[in-house]
């Protein structure tokens, strides 16, 4: 016996209604939507924008480039590693100083090893170099013990403790440097790493795109990037399920260091001795490109290709109004109000987050 659906328009509507709510959404519009899409976009109609700006076009030479790629690879390495922190609830106020204080001590081993012969040339040069980026690593993972432990086991304020430490790093720096440069690192460091491209793209900043590469991998892939965002949702949840929150807070605080100590050898290798006053404003980079990016500030969301973005736009505002001839004053101001607007789009973000 046929039998026939009986089936009103409005049924019909109201399936077809049901059948695009319950339709996943497409992988490419998904990626469209995305903070870190939004900031990619930013980017390129800033660096179109200062290209037309500046004389016959000289923002969008190859030498420009170069000269923003290696701008950016100290930024990128502070700015995924506070990233890898903030997911987890811990803000950073000290990588500047440690990028400092590891340049410092990886340029006195340099020094101690090698110092140039009457004819110019380092004897043990390479040997050195080695010593050196391991002297940097080691500092900035030691610095970064000592926030972990101030944090996570005796649960100092993030902000208090990293502020504490920020300025005893940069004290011995200085105690450790006399309160100058040190230079006559070997000149390998910048000929063969520091000043040394593959195509257009400088060698430090293929190292900083390879640790964001992984870091990217193991937020979204690992145990260790899901026990991160599971922290910063909800550390006593987190604790709850055997989450051993305070060792994880440690290794992420480290993680962060160590990177920082990767930021000072290079940071020693683009000038070829160290830069004590110029880096005042590191962390102030790196939380914007951070949270710009999409990294929540409460935790619970990183997003490290989104501070990759991020840390091209603060790069690219910066020496976008050099180029154009603004005073280098309103940089600061720049970059202040893209962190303000930063933290506002985070907050909004958070806000409707909890309504839901």
């Amino acid at each position: 016996m046929n039998t026939v659906a009986n089936t009103s328009p409005a049924a019909s509507r109201e399936s077809a209604v049901d059948t695009r709510a319950t339709r996943p959404t497409p992988w490419w519009r998904q990626a469209l939507l995305t903070r870190a899409t939004a900031i990619l976009a930013l980017d390129i109609a800033l660096f179109v924008l200062f290209t037309a700006l500046s004389d016959n076009g000289v923002f969008a030479s190859s030498d420009n480039v170069q000269a923003l790629l290696l701008a950016g690879t100290e930024a990128l390495l502070l700015a995924v590693g506070l990233a890898m922190m903030l997911g987890a609830g811990i803000f950073d106020l000290s990588l500047g100083a440690n990028l400092v204080l590891s340049s410092v001590v990886g340029a006195r081993v340099m020094l101690h090893i090698s110092t140039p012969a009457a004819d110019g040339t380092y004897p043990h040069a390479a040997a050195a170099v080695l010593a050196g980026l391991l002297a940097c690593v080691v500092t900035g993972a030691v610095f970064g013990t000592i926030n972990g432990l101030l944090v996570a086991y005796l649960r100092i304020n993030a902000l208090i403790a990293t502020l504490g430490t920020l300025g005893i790093g940069t004290g011995i720096g200085y105690v450790i440097s006399n309160g100058t440069d040190l230079s006559g690192v070997p000149t390998q460091l910048q000929e063969n790493f520091g000043l040394r491209t593959i195509g257009v793209l400088p060698v430090p900043a293929l190292v900083a795109l390879v640790v964001a590469t992984a870091l990217y991998v193991c937020i979204r892939y690992t145990r260790f990037g899901m026990r991160t965002l599971a922290i910063g949702s909800s550390f006593s949840a987190a604790d709850r399920v055997g989450i051993k929150a305070p060792r994880h807070l440690l290794k992420l605080a480290i993680l962060g260091g160590a990177l920082a100590g990767v930021a000072g050898f290079i940071d020693l290798s683009h000038f070829g001795s160290t830069a004590i006053q110029g880096h005042s404003n590191d962390a102030l980079n790196a939380v914007t490109a951070a949270v710009i990016g999409g990294t929540m500030l409460e935790g619970g969301k990183v997003s490290i290709i989104g501070a990759l973005w991020g840390t091209a736009l603060a790069v690219i505002l910066q020496s976008g109004l050099v180029i154009v001839g603004v005073s280098s004053y309103y940089q600061l101001i720049a970059v202040g109000g893209v962190l303000i607007l930063a933290v506002a789009l985070d907050r909004l973000t958070y806000i409707r987050r909890r309504a839901t």
